[in-house]
């Protein structure tokens, strides 16, 4: 699963919450251009889904798998993107 496809998933749920609709829009318009999604971004997205039930939905639609390849990705991604902005764990204390 690609960034584009893991974003579009938590878009395509986010309807009923207008806050979250609007982050995963970003998110996914910005992967879908190209450019590099800032690791706030995509843990804030994640968190937000989370709280709101939208990966509860997209686990019952999609099962356990297509869950967590989406959360995999997007974890990595933000992951790799804290590592760039010098965020890493170890500077962190």
């Amino acid at each position: 699963m690609d960034l584009k496809d893991a974003s579009y998933m938590v878009l395509a749920e986010s309807a009923p919450h207008s806050d979250l609709m609007d982050v995963a829009r970003a998110v996914h318009d910005d992967f879908s251009a190209g450019r590099e999604v800032p690791h706030f971004a995509l843990t804030g997205m994640l968190a937000e889904a989370s709280r709101k039930g939208v990966l509860s939905r997209l686990k019952q639609r999609y099962g356990d798998g297509a869950i967590n390849d989406m959360v995999f990705v997007l974890a990595r991604e933000a992951d790799r993107q804290r590592t760039i902005a010098g965020d890493s764990p170890s500077k962190r204390s």
